[in-house]
């Protein structure tokens, strides 16, 4: 390690790379990205530097990454993470990357609801609200699941849920979706 001019020595510095099977767009990312950063504060573990999104080919996002520099790169500053991760947003499949160290984390499943932008009646789209199936969807969800993210092209709009188990998310919200007009012809996918 380098000493500065004093003779201390300069704390080495790794990065850490949080990749999460999660859909998030970029500003639901960076709240995550911001509410970690407390945490790495009060641990003296370092700072996030970066971030990204990984595209599929129709410009839904598949995963993202959250990069930190960190001064403290232990064992259990690693934990400290993990445990904020575990207790915020934690999708199966995710990882964890420090130089060529990968650990594999995640125990929350996922649910995207695709909504059918094209095809439905255009009485459904003019008296219908996106806004409704949302607050309606959060509030059947309880303590099971929460609304991460959502991502709308041409033809579809999805709302991405992430929560403890993919079946009782489902079983949840099924009689709403059943019944709203706007929801009509969606698609169910497991997305973690």
């Amino acid at each position: 390690m380098f000493k500065n001019l004093f003779g201390k020595k300069t704390p080495q510095k790794e990065f850490i790379t949080i990749t999460l099977n999660a859909k998030l767009q970029p500003m639901h990312r960076a709240d995550l990205a911001d509410a970690l950063s407390i945490v790495l504060d009060k641990q003296n573990i370092g700072d996030i530097c970066g971030g990204g999104s990984l595209l599929e080919d129709n410009g839904e996002i598949q995963e993202c990454d959250i990069e930190i520099e960190a001064t403290d790169s232990s064992e259990q500053a690693i934990d400290h993470i993990l445990d904020f991760l575990n207790n915020t947003l934690s999708p199966k499949g995710s990882r964890l990357s420090i130089g060529d160290k990968v650990i594999p984390f995640g125990k929350h499943e996922g649910l995207g609801l695709y909504l059918n932008g094209t095809d439905l009646p255009n009485e459904v789209y003019q008296n219908c609200d996106i806004n409704e199936v949302w607050a309606e969807i959060e509030k059947r969800l309880g303590e099971e699941g929460s609304i991460y993210s959502y991502y709308q092209d041409s033809a579809e709009t999805a709302l991405y849920l992430y929560g403890n188990q993919f079946d009782v998310m489902y079983q949840l919200i099924k009689p709403y979706i059943d019944s709203y007009p706007l929801c009509q012809q969606c698609r169910i996918v497991k997305i973690a």
